[in-house]
Formats: C-alpha cells, sequence, structure tokens
C-alpha cells in the first residue's frame, strides 16, 4: 500500500515512515507542502498530513487531495488543539484527527482501520479468501500466488467490494501514478479472473468494474 506523509519535523518524518515500512507500506516522506502537493495524483491508498508546514499548508493540500480522490482516507497529524482548525480539517474532507504528541502504534491503528487492514486474511466466499501476507489467492484449497499488480488490484477491489470501480481509480491505485493503457487494464483483469476462476469481477460497461462477493 502506497502512503504519502507530509511532517516537517524530520526527527518525526523518519521515525514515521521507518514504522510504516516495517509494516510493508510505501511510504513517500515529505518535508514541504509544495513537494507533497505535486505528488497528490501519484496513486496513493492513504494521506498523513501536517497541517503547519513550509510553502503549502496541509489544509490547502487536504482541499487538492478531495479535488482527486472522493474516498481515500486522509489522516491529520497536528499540535493545534484549535476547535476552528479541527472543525476545518473535517469540514474540508480530512478522515480522522491524531493530536501530537502521539503514539506511532496509534496512528498504525488508524490506517489500518481506514483502509480496512484489520486482517492477515479476508474472505469473499466460505472456501475461497486472500491472504495479505503471502499475496496468496487460495480457492477450495489450492493456492496461487499474485504478482505485485495482481496484489494490488485485489486489494484495490476487496476494500470496495460491490462498489463500481473506474478504469482511472485502477489505474491511479495499481500502477501508483503511472500511465497505463486500457488495454493493460483489460489485461490485467483477465489475468485476475483466470486466477479467481468463479464470476467475482463484473464488467460495468464503459466504466470500469465490480468486485462482487457474499
Amino acid at each position: 500500500m502506497k502512503i504519502l506523509l507530509l511532517e516537517d519535523n524530520q526527527k518525526l518524518n523518519e521515525t514515521i515512515k521507518k514504522r510504516l515500512s516495517l509494516k510493508n507500506y510505501n511510504v513517500d516522506a515529505c518535508l514541504d507542502g509544495a513537494d507533497a502537493l505535486e505528488k497528490i495524483t501519484d496513486g496513493y491508498s492513504c494521506f498523513i498530513l501536517d497541517i503547519n508546514v513550509p510553502n503549502v499548508d496541509g489544509i490547502k493540500i487536504l482541499k487538492k487531495i478531495r479535488e482527486f480522490y472522493d474516498d481515500v482516507p486522509v489522516i491529520i497529524i497536528s499540535a493545534s488543539v484549535e476547535l476552528d482548525v479541527i472543525k476545518e480539517s473535517y469540514d474540508f474532507g480530512c478522515n480522522d484527527y491524531l493530536k501530537k504528541p502521539f503514539f506511532i502504534d496509534e496512528l498504525e491503528i488508524k490506517i489500518e482501520k481506514l483502509c480496512n487492514i484489520q486482517d492477515d486474511f479476508i474472505h469473499f466466499d466460505d472456501n475461497c479468501y486472500f491472504d495479505y501476507k503471502s499475496s496468496t489467492v487460495v480457492i477450495d484449497n489450492e493456492e496461487q500466488r499474485l504478482t505485485k499488480k495482481e496484489r494490488l488490484l485485489m486489494n484495490l477491489f476487496l476494500t470496495k467490494k460491490n462498489q463500481v470501480l473506474s478504469y482511472e481509480t485502477i489505474e491511479n491505485y495499481v500502477w501508483e501514478g503511472s500511465f497505463a493503457s486500457l488495454e493493460s487494464i483489460r489485461s490485467l483483469i483477465r489475468r485476475l479472473r483466470k486466477v479467481l476462476v468463479r464470476d467475482y469481477i463484473q464488467t460495468v460497461v464503459d466504466t470500469g468494474y465490480i468486485f462482487k462477493s457474499t
């Protein structure tokens, strides 16, 4: 999972990045708001933003994020306890607010909760499940290891079950901000369908795909 971290305190920035990297998260860490602003369309699954940072503050970045992503989780980390600041953060679409100082464990819990990463296994029916740790799909006790892009696509589908995912959403998440042609997306869908065997992935004409399971 790809995370954008904006924190201008270098020591705290490095500490957060190190801890999240140990969880196998791909963390892009920024010390400057302008740098973070340039990266927001690079296919992130979660944003962690400090408010008072150089050049472009976290609230302005939050507003810009919501122009591109309706539901990607945004966590604000700030020393501010002013009610107006907290209210403004929520008004512009932050999902959670963590006051400094905090334990990194608190941040990890919030990320896991908001991104639905609560278990090592996620079942999509009684005889089928996805093992996050080993990137393996198990169907009727038969294991099939996924490639990186297949794993990212599976993760996206399982966190958005029964929701229509556009081609653009898949491109941003799976290709992590890089360009992907429509044929590349369709090819990846075909490969994942072959792995799954059953008809979980359904096409939504001219829009994208939906993953339907029990």
